[in-house]
């Protein structure tokens, strides 16, 4: 039975989201597939508009207000009207705990948030494909029941009647089996029995001393960069040639499992040691750098992974997976590309992180963070040209927390959004009220970084336009500073927000220059006024010019292409001299000054220093 073949156009499904924008979303999509679709809000009215008219499938939130959509399910599988209905999870939780949970309680399926609209569609087919199956098994046994009492005259032909029917449930439950427990694109073993797996595994190392076995959790670096720019039917493709690639050197008896999107899994048995483990992850590895030849695209891709052996102390296979998830994402931060074996300091090290994303949310609440100032300066007049808004953390327990530790938990989760917002706001109010008290005559203008988080929004165009509105800022003494790799990884949509923002009269300026993607290709596609020179490029200069390195080239684009050159990092004085030599524009460091307070920046200010 071709179960793919089914038509579900009319099917009526309920979609559960406390976010207006999703069920929008969910709504459009799915209405364009002939679905009837019912919404709610939250909790209450999705169980209340079950009652009154059960839907056919549930596309069901975790994260509401309330009432959460696992209490959601648990009420909806106790009650015999509504315990039928499959129920899809959606949330932005990727954690092994929570897609476990939604199983327990009776989930059907989970898809994780931002969406795509292929993939949710195809899993509510599954589901529905699914239901159909499980009505015709019912139907089928409704049909047995009635044949045996109508032809018991007939008992011959009821029987071979009957061994026909069983043969039908037999081939109809054996498709439903492997639907369940496989993914429908590779093929390979899903998560879930890749668990069952996991667990035989957990238990053989129990009952025998010397068993030891090995996971592996492979995610493919860059995939998404190859989704979005070759279309999804070459990233399906690509999924099936890695799995065809990296089953052909397993030995029988190992589990490659697919787990989601590009995130694989690979159970290794009756391994010797991790030396065994750590030989398979460097032949993937090894196999994956051969290009892919694809009906219509050569494609390179990579992996990470992070490897966890097993033992009989073991004795969860959500753990496991758990710690080897965590080894991978050790692997992409030291670079992508290779693998990383677990350790128990990972896992305190992943507890820290997570306790800081939850510090983090709580300090945008309580407003912890405070705003310090450094100072630009001209170097053709030596005096302030401008100050860059860099922001400082003050956690109530912790005491001050660097920077380095909490952006990148910040860009990661997407709070950084709202650290720019405020850091936007507090410059230009800072800055505005420098020119009311009138500490220089000179025009002075504020930095302030802007994250690529903004560029997959649209409301940071909206956010600016209102922080001048409210501040009396004019544009022109704004500046918003974004990084290469920005640029370059958001391409299309980045380009509108800056022809936007530069149409405002705010200049552009490049940070980090010449430490990622430098191209005069891609300086010719946007609307850039200033090169920021990395500091890691001041650290080379030593007084001497045969250590210049690529800062006079850097210097020399940034002339050739209209555009100022700022230096970062400047320390000596040895360092200023050669910047001034080189015809540098503007330049920042602790040579003039550390970053400082709103008030200690404004004393400096007043000073009117030179250097």
């Amino acid at each position: 039975m071709n179960l793919q073949a089914a038509d579900y156009s009319g099917k009526n499904i309920l979609v559960v989201d406390d976010t207006p924008d999703n069920i929008r979303y969910l709504s459009t999509l799915l209405a364009a597939e002939g679905y009837t679709v019912r919404k709610a809000l939250n909790g209450q009215k999705a169980i209340k508009a079950c009652q009154a008219t059960p839907p056919d499938l549930i596309l069901l939130d975790i994260m509401m207000p309330e009432m959460d959509g696992y209490e959601v399910c648990q009420q909806l599988k106790s009650d015999e009207l509504t315990s039928h209905i499959p129920v899809i999870f959606l949330s932005a939780l990727d954690d092994v705990f929570d897609k476990v949970k939604a199983f327990e309680i009776g989930g059907a399926d989970y898809v994780s948030k931002p969406f795509k609209g292929e993939e949710v569609l195809i899993r509510i087919q599954n589901q529905l494909a699914l239901q159909d199956a499980h009505q015709k098994i019912i139907s089928l046994n409704a049909k047995l029941e009635m044949r045996v009492q109508e032809r018991t005259q007939q008992l011959e032909i009821a029987n071979q009647e009957l061994m026909q029917e069983i043969s039908e449930r037999k081939q109809l439950q054996h498709q439903l089996l492997h639907l369940a427990l496989h993914d429908r694109l590779t093929g390979l073993p899903n998560r879930a029995l890749f668990a069952e797996r996991l667990e035989a595994a957990i238990k053989t190392a129990q009952q025998e001393p010397d068993y030891q076995f090995a996971v592996l959790f492979m995610d493919c670096d860059r995939f998404k960069v190859i989704n979005d720019s070759l279309g999804h039917s070459v990233g399906d493709e690509l999924l099936v040639a890695i799995s065809r690639r990296i089953e052909a050197f397993l030995k029988k008896g190992d589990t490659l499992a697919r787990l989601g999107g590009d995130e694989f899994a690979i159970l290794l048995e009756n391994i010797s040691n991790i030396d065994a483990a750590t030989k398979i992850a460097q032949r993937i590895l090894q196999d994956l750098a051969v290009p892919f030849q694809l009906s219509r695209y050569e494609v390179f891709i990579n992996a990470s992974i992070g490897i966890t052996l097993g033992d009989r102390e073991c004795d969860k296979p959500e753990y496991l997976l758990r710690d080897a998830d965590t080894a991978m994402y050790r692997a992409k931060a030291m670079g992508k590309g290779g693998y990383r074996v677990f350790t128990p300091a990972m896992h305190q090290e992943a507890l820290q992180v997570l306790q800081l994303e939850n510090d983090l949310r709580r300090a945008i609440e309580r407003q912890e963070f405070v705003v310090h100032y450094q100072p630009i300066i001209a170097l053709n007049s030596g005096t302030i040209a401008g100050f860059e808004a860099l922001v400082r953390w003050q956690h109530p327990h912790r005491g001050f927390v660097s920077p380095a530790a909490f952006i990148p938990v910040a860009e990661e989760t997407g709070l950084i959004a709202d650290i720019d917002i405020f850091v936007l706001r507090q410059a230009c109010r800072q800055l505005r009220l420098w020119q009311e008290q009138k500490l220089t005559d000179e025009p002075i203008s504020i930095s302030v970084n802007l994250s690529g988080r903004h560029f997959s929004q649209n409301k940071i165009i909206d956010e600016i336009d209102k922080i001048l509105v409210e501040t009396d800022l004019l544009a022109r003494n704004l500046k918003m500073e974004i990084t290469e790799s920005a640029l370059i990884e958001n391409g299309e949509s980045a380009q509108k927000i800056i022809t936007q923002i530069r149409e405002r009269q705010i200049e552009i300026s490049l940070d980090d220059f010449g430490t990622g993607y430098s191209s005069l290709s891609y300086l010719n596609s946007f609307p850039v006024n200033n090169l920021k020179i990395d500091q890691s490029f001041m650290k080379q200069l030593d007084g001497s010019h045969q250590k210049f390195g690529l800062i006079p080239a850097i210097i020399g684009i940034a002339r050739t292409m209209g555009m100022r050159a700022i230096a970062e990092g400047v320390e000596t004085q040895a360092q200023l001299d050669l910047l001034k030599e080189l015809n540098c524009d503007c330049a920042q460091g602790y040579l003039f000054s550390k970053p400082l307070n709103s008030q200690l920046a404004g004393n400096l200010l007043a000073a009117t220093p030179h250097w």
